[in-house]
Formats: structure tokens, sequence, C-alpha cells
């Protein structure tokens, strides 16, 4: 599993329809915005270490204190689902998307990583789930993270 974090100072998410776009998840003021990929083995647990992880990161600021995370701040995380976070670009100009789990397979998986950080006490938005979607976001800082489940139970190089 795969999460690209980005601190924002606001983010949307909308669909676009015949009557125009909808907007179905969104925040002002300082949160993450949550890129979410799911593999092949992915599970509930994966997704509940990775939204801890999360939520505990000290990469939040207020005007008092910096170096604190979304829970001390009561920050939200605007969750979306993002299987091109798994494109392997190595051979010929079209991205393979054969790592990237399918959508029956990671649906529950993204929807589990949103659930526990709402269990944390965070507000969580989300975006719509194999929807032709469009993210805005005014990225603060910018402070851009990605976090890989296979790379959690690794020591640190160096």
């Amino acid at each position: 599993m795969r999460v690209i974090l980005q601190r924002a100072r606001g983010a949307s998410v909308t669909i676009p329809g015949s009557d125009g776009p909808r907007t179905v998840g969104s925040f002002e003021g300082p949160g993450l915005v949550a890129l979410v990929g799911v593999t092949h083995g992915d599970d509930a647990e994966t997704a509940a270490a990775l939204a801890e992880k999360t939520a505990g990161l000290r990469i939040m600021s207020d005007h008092e204190r910096s170096e604190i995370s979304c829970t001390d701040l009561g920050a939200p995380v605007l969750v979306v689902s993002q299987f091109t976070l798994y494109g392997d670009v190595r051979k010929g100009r079209r991205p393979s998307w054969s790592q990237a789990a399918p959508g029956e397979a990671s649906e529950p998986i993204v929807e589990a990583y949103a659930q526990r950080l709402r269990e944390l006490g965070l507000e969580v938005p989300t975006g719509e789930f194999g929807a032709d979607m469009q993210v805005s976001l005014v990225n603060d800082g910018p402070v851009t993270l990605i976090l890989d489940s296979e790379q959690l139970g690794r020591p640190p190089r160096g």
C-alpha cells in the first residue's frame, strides 16, 4: 500500500457531471491530502498501520507549535483512491497497472484506511472510488511524503 501525503491549507475533490462539477469531499484550513494506492496482498491491517502512521506524523504546525500531528491539531485528512501510484513505467511509454489491485479488492482497503483515521478522531472527507475526480489543493510548505507499507518494517538506512 502506498500513500502520498501532502500538507495542505485547503483541498477539494470534484466530479464532473452534466449539471456541472459536484464536490464530494473538501476541507478548509490546515489538513492533509492522502492519495491512497493499493496493491495485491494489502489488507485492513495494512490500511490501519498506514492510517495510524498518517495520523501520528508530526508534519503539521499551528501558530504556537511546529512539528505536531493531525491528531494534535484536529486537522482533517482528505482521502482519495489513486491506483496510478502502482503504475510501472520501466518499459516503453505506456504504464503498466498490473501491480495495482483491482477495484473490488482495493475499495474496501481504501475505506479501511479512512475508517481507521475516523476511529482515531479525525475528520475524513473522501473522494468517490472509481470516479473521474479532480483534486484541488493548496500545498503548504510544500510538504509531500511517501508512505509505503513495504518500508514500514525496515530499519532506516545509514
